[in-house]
């Protein structure tokens, strides 16, 4: 198995067949240096604002999605079907750009740059909105669902439309539906000149902490950390039965930890992986299913997460060391859970492992690449000292370009010890030393700028990557962050419609009232002693939730999934008496979820696109590799011990909970794929589903009667296997 990683432009081209978020068009060569510019200038921005303050909120956002989304008009074609076109200059189209998109992207770009022009009279404003202020709104509103369309789809747009013709259609709705209505004046002065809209929580995380660790992800990938991360996996897996598959596991394990993105990193990985599995025997559907799965788990595996968990820290007003920390069990069930499935098939079918020819050389390749793992611990160690998330980022950005232009692959990884210590001390100073004047540490900063790049030209240092690397990948990271800004401005219509109607309350309402309803009816069937209607009532808003968290996955990603989960559907659990970190960590989980829920699993038609399987296929079997995913979530919430930091922790539920779970997805792992020690029968399948389910619930009692109903298959197993491994008598 090789396991050097393809370069940029493969995992590129890769990333543009597969996620339509990624899909651009050509340009000619004048307008992609000044759209390559535009992007180096928006990474800058954020790098900038990360180290030395960020600016007034508004203003901040502003130049932000103003960024964004004119951005987008330039580089995302009106019809996918353009994109196949050739990049020929036409006199309509000024550097393969029609000229309403140069058009679109300097009037969406006006409008969004008029709230910060005009921010001294907003006070005035707001509720009383100016004729020039109600047409800038509304091109800006009409502009950023064209905008949506274009980098993501339909499906959003869409639901922001039926939600702004909610709000305006109130008094036709029936019964709790029912409200005063909006005129467009009302609407747009709502979300346009207010911070409860379009520049809302949404943006404003995505602009002050998704755009950062996006960067980081890609600069830590650029100098080797993510070829690193699979060495390791390698080296730990690959040796045992069904070798690439737990490869894949592991490594988009460590992978996530750099990406939040799905397809990013089924894209990365699966391109070693997918072949490796296929080439040692597993079938084409269940490779890519593995590789769908783990990649899931980027978005859920500390300490980068996916856009979402960034988001928390608005919400919960909660430092993100503490997000960290509640989603680290979480991840290592779903990441245990693929595992087991796949040492089961791997058992059953006698697959092998990777021969040591195939694998590489651990100390080889901690020896040539050990300094960039520098930068991710630096970000760990800020993350958990409680400084903010965005100056970690910063100091892990700084770290990666530091790392990647004075150390060499070649060697003992790091020839220019002094040079490397030195950089990294100055960089140290200027995030704890606590300097208040800008300007000083604005000086600073430039001096060691300046000294590293003629240092590095002096010494003739060759170093990971050269410069224009480093440029190139500031571009790079402003490319991946487009879709996510547009998605996040879009669902801010939501949240504003919310707002300005109550409906989160109402539907509350609803789903609470419908849960009572179907939980009364199945404990008037049941012994009084098994269940509560209490907590039957929080086991059908669940399911409820889930549900719908699924179905809303399938058409837009994660993160405008989460936002409007927690504003419609989040109240409820609290309603139920659910803490609200808990509802918060069940929304992403299950929002997570659908990137491998057919018929729209984006990480799964990647994988299935390299394993040259059935795309729907993959997603079922990326699916069941994920039950663990589907399943944990229910279980902290009934047991909130499971993400440590919740209240209410206590050793006693934890170890109770945290053992329950390990030995039932072991069990669901042997039932799904119908071989434990040795095959099995029908009867011990059904048996060991009802034994897992009853492991993974919390609580000591369904513990003790799952391992109970465990035995007899177990006993007949260990039998089963010493006759098979019988010396035979002669």
């Amino acid at each position: 198995m090789s396991t050097a990683l393809p370069d940029d432009k493969d995992l590129l081209a890769l990333e543009q067949k597969f996620d339509p978020e990624m899909r651009f068009r050509p340009l000619a060569a004048w307008a992609a240096t000044l759209v390559g510019a535009l992007l180096i200038a928006l990474s800058a921005f954020h790098y900038y604002t990360a180290g030395f303050g960020l600016l007034q909120e508004v203003t901040h956002r502003g130049v932000h999605l103003a960024f964004v989304l004119g951005l987008i008009f330039l580089v995302f074609p009106h019809r996918r079907s353009l994109l196949e076109r050739d990049a020929a200059h036409r006199w309509h189209a000024p550097g393969s750009v029609p000229w309403f998109d140069w058009v679109l992207a300097a009037a969406v770009a006006a409008s969004v740059l008029y709230i910060p022009y005009i921010f001294e009279d907003l006070t005035f404003r707001v509720g009383n909105p100016l004729p020039i202020d109600v047409v800038m709104g509304t091109v800006l509103i009409v502009a950023l669902l064209e905008a949506t369309r274009r980098s993501m789809g339909w499906p959003l747009p869409l639901i922001a439309i039926l939600f702004m013709a909610y709000a305006m259609a109130g008094p036709a709705f029936p019964g709790l539906l029912k409200h005063a209505g909006a005129s467009w004046s009302q609407l747009v002065n709502h979300q346009y000149l207010t911070s409860q809209g379009i520049y809302g929580v949404a943006v404003g995380v995505v602009a002050t902490y998704v755009f950062h660790f996006v960067l980081f992800g890609v600069l830590a990938t650029r100098i080797g950390l993510g070829q690193l991360f699979l060495d390791i996996a390698s080296s730990i897996a690959g040796r045992y039965a069904g070798g690439p598959a737990k490869v894949s596991v592991f490594g988009s394990a460590m992978f996530g930890m750099l990406s939040g993105s799905s397809v990013a990193n089924a894209v990365t990985v699966g391109s070693l992986t997918i072949p490796a599995m296929i080439r040692v025997g597993y079938k084409r559907e269940f490779a890519g299913a593995v590789e769908a799965a783990s990649s899931t788990g980027g978005q859920i595996t500390p300490p980068v997460l996916g856009a979402a968990a960034f988001l928390m820290i608005e919400f919960l007003s909660l430092p993100y060391s503490t997000i960290i920390a509640a989603a680290a069990i979480p991840a290592f069930m779903h990441f245990f859970g693929v595992f087991m499935q796949v040492h089961f098939e791997a058992k059953r079918y006698g697959l092998r492992g990777l021969t040591e020819e195939e694998m590489p050389k651990l100390r080889d390749s901690f020896k040539a690449r050990w300094p960039t793992l520098i930068p991710l611990l630096l970000l760990i160690f800020i993350l958990v000292s409680g400084r903010t998330p965005y100056l970690a980022a910063f100091t892990g950005i700084s770290s990666c370009a530091i790392v990647g232009l004075t150390t060499r692959v070649e060697g003992n990884g790091a020839r220019h010890w002094g040079l490397l210590a030195l950089l990294h001390a100055a960089l140290l100073v200027l995030v704890f030393a606590g300097i208040e004047n800008e300007m000083v540490k604005l000086a600073l900063f430039g001096a060691t700028l300046v000294a590293a790049v003629v240092l590095v030209k002096v010494l003739k240092i060759e170093g990971r990557i050269r410069l224009p690397v480093l440029v190139e990948a500031f571009g790079t990271g402003a490319k991946y962050a487009l879709a996510v800004g547009a998605a996040a401005a879009t669902v801010g219509i939501v949240i504003g419609v919310v707002t300005l109607t109550g409906v989160g309350f109402k539907l509350s309402t609803i789903i609470t009232g419908a849960a009572q309803a179907v939980s009364g009816g199945v404990v008037s069937l049941l012994p009084a002693w098994l269940v509560t209607q209490q907590a039957l009532t929080l086991f059908v808003a669940l399911a409820m939730t889930g549900i719908v968290c699924i179905l809303l996955g399938c058409g837009i990603p994660t993160t405008a999934n989460y936002i409007i989960m927690v504003t419609v559907a989040a109240p409820t659990l609290v309603q139920l008496g659910v803490e609200p970190l808990v509802a918060h960590f069940f929304v992403f989980y299950y929002g997570v979820l659908a990137d491998i829920t057919p018929p729209v699993a984006l990480a799964a038609y990647a994988a299935a696109g390299m394993a040259g399987s059935d795309p729907f296929k993959t997603g079922n079997m990326a699916f069941r590799l994920g039950m663990a995913k589907a399943l944990v979530p229910f279980v902290f919430v009934f047991s909130p011990s499971l993400l440590i930091v919740a209240k209410g922790f206590t050793w006693p539920d934890f170890v109770i909970t945290f053992a329950g779970c390990v030995l039932g997805i072991t069990l669901l792992a042997a039932a799904l794929s119908r071989f434990f020690l040795v095959e099995m029968t029908r009867w011990e399948q059904a048996l060991c589903l009802a034994a897992a389910l009853l492991l993974i619930a919390p609580g000591w009692l369904p513990t003790a009667i799952g391992a109970l109903l465990a035995v007899p298959m177990l006993l007949r197993h260990l039998v089963a296997r010493r006759r098979a491994l019988a010396p035979v008598s002669t």
